[in-house]
């Protein structure tokens, strides 16, 4: 395993799908750098994922705090061969026009300047080691719309675009992509789909096949709208 051994970097690791990828990748035998804003659960997966693994907590729409990660990152642990931009927020469920600004505002600055600047920070290096894949989180909701996930829908669909111009942008071997995982039981889909949510695959099991099928991704999938359901 040593020779095939990935650093994975993911954003949002403390619960849903980013927490099932983390668990997953480690178990698989990669080395995982992950973040999220809890600074309590950032401890604890700290406490049980040592060396050389390692968590941090920031806010991914911070800029600043991003730029500092980054450059921890970097010099500590070197260039991830995956990059996945996982964190995410949601809007409670209302129409549009019943939507404060501020709650507007959060949705879009983490689920799409928080990519961007994931992006600034640590592209360049990616590029000059000649090497990664970014995945980029969408959902069907970045490619369909329903009603009163606005702000949502509109931050997905501004991921899709995002990345197939930062697709068209990168140099090979490096390669970008959308990925939607279908409907999984996070605390993020019952804010829209109540007690039904259970009804849906748990994050842990979504990460069994979820983890091998972004491992599997390349340049020859650079800039595609891909799709991992279970």
């Amino acid at each position: 395993m040593e020779g095939n051994r990935k650093l994975i970097l993911i954003t949002g690791v403390t619960r849903g799908i980013g927490q099932g990828l983390t668990d997953e990748f480690i178990r698989l035998g990669h080395t995982v750098l992950g973040c999220a804003r809890s600074t309590p659960v950032i401890r604890k997966l700290r406490e049980s994922h040592g060396e050389p693994h390692d968590f941090y907590a920031l806010d991914v729409s911070s800029n600043d705090e991003v730029k500092s990660w980054a450059s921890l990152v970097l010099t500590t642990h070197g260039t991830p061969d995956f990059i996945i931009n996982n964190a995410g927020v949601i809007n409670l469920s209302n129409p549009l026009w019943e939507i404060q600004d501020d709650e507007f505002s959060r949705v879009m600055d983490v689920n799409v300047k928080g990519v961007a600047n994931i992006i600034r920070h640590f592209v360049p290096q990616m590029i000059a080691a000649k090497k990664g894949v970014i995945v980029n989180m969408s959902s069907g909701w970045g490619r369909s719309a329903d009603a009163e996930v606005a702000p949502y829908c509109a931050s997905k669909w501004a991921i899709e675009g995002l990345t197939r111009s930062l697709a068209a942008e990168l140099p090979s071997p490096l390669a970008a992509v959308a990925l939607n995982p279908g409907c999984v039981n996070t605390r993020m889909l019952e804010t829209c789909f109540g007690s039904a949510a259970s009804n849906h695959v748990t994050p842990e099991r979504w990460a069994q096949t979820g983890a091998p099928f972004i491992l599997s991704i390349s340049r020859s999938n650079n800039g595609e709208a891909m799709t991992h359901m279970v």
